[in-house]
This record gives structure tokens, sequence and C-alpha cells, in this order.
């Protein structure tokens, strides 16, 4: 787990951190079901892109939801401002390192805020085999831009198998030419 210190270097982005981390728990809690977030306001502390629409992945939503639950309960009442937001207050910042680690692997993108040293927003994938005999993607998509990653860790590759770490039309940013 990241160390829970990097969100405490953005004490002048921890209000707005807090308020879109906590919507985002709100929205994937939502007795209806989750759905795509479209019109996500992404807060100017947030850097680099993220994927839109923000499209959780079902199986570890569910996987998480007992700890999106405990952490929606826990930082409550910072949200409704019974409780003061300070930069020192550690359990405040143990549980928004958590929330934050829990919503990435959720979203399967990071969430990167002003001040951080750590990648920037955007899609990432982390693909861990034991045994590769068939094909595996990390990542294929039309357009994705931003600050695509991904990581592949694979003990043993068979004969005629096939890893691809991204491919698609335009990944990165696009460029223009002169």
């Amino acid at each position: 787990m990241p160390d829970p210190l990097e969100i405490a270097v953005i004490s002048s982005a921890l209000p707005a951190t807090l308020t879109f981390l906590f919507q985002r728990v709100e929205r994937l809690l939502n007795p209806q079901g989750p759905e795509p977030e479209e019109g996500v306001a992404v807060p100017d502390v947030l850097v680099g892109d993220l994927r839109l629409p923000l499209q959780p992945n079902e199986e570890r939503l569910q996987n998480n939801r007992g700890q999106l639950e405990a952490l929606r309960d826990a930082l409550v009442n910072y949200t409704s401002g019974e409780v003061p937001l300070r930069t020192s207050d550690q359990p405040l910042l143990r549980n928004l390192t958590r929330l934050r680690t829990t919503l990435e692997n959720i979203y399967e993108q990071r969430l990167t805020f002003e001040g951080e040293d750590r990648a920037a927003s955007g899609p990432f994938v982390h693909q861990k085999l034991t045994t590769l005999s068939g094909e595996a993607t990390g990542m294929d998509a039309d357009v994705i831009s931003g600050n695509a990653r991904v990581i592949q860790d694979v003990e043993t590759v068979d004969s005629g198998a096939k890893l691809v770490g991204m491919k698609g039309r335009r990944i990165g940013p696009q460029q223009h030419s002169h």
C-alpha cells in the first residue's frame, strides 16, 4: 500500500481530494447499482487524464464492497464538516490512501493528486500470470490517451504463447505533424 503520507503533501488539495474520492464511493455504493460516470467533475488537483466514463470492474467492486462501506463510514464526518480536515490527521490520511488504492483497483486507473511523487492519473493494467500458454494482452484500444501503463509479471511463457503489452490505434496523446 502506498505511504499514507503521500496524500499529506497536498494540504491545499485535501478538501478537493476528499470530495472527489468520496463522490466515487457514493456512486459505487448507490443502491440502484453503479453506472458508468460520464460527466465526472474532475478537480483541478488531479494530475493526468482519466479515461471516461469511469467504469468500475464489477468483480473487483463486489470483492471490495465491504471495504468501501467501511471507508465511507470512516470518512463521512469529514465530508459533512463535523470533523475538520487536517494534514496532521494520520487516521484521515490512512483512510484516504486506502480509499484511493481501492478505487484505483476498481476503476483500473491511477488517481494522482497535485504535489504527489507518483505516476500521473490514467489507465493501468497489472497482470500477474504463473504460466502463459495462450495469448495475453495488457491493453488494447482504439483510443487511450494520457498516462497509460502496463505491467506484466509472467513466470513461464510456453512455446507458441503470445504476450502483448499494448496495442491499438493511438494509445498516447495525438501527435500533430507540421
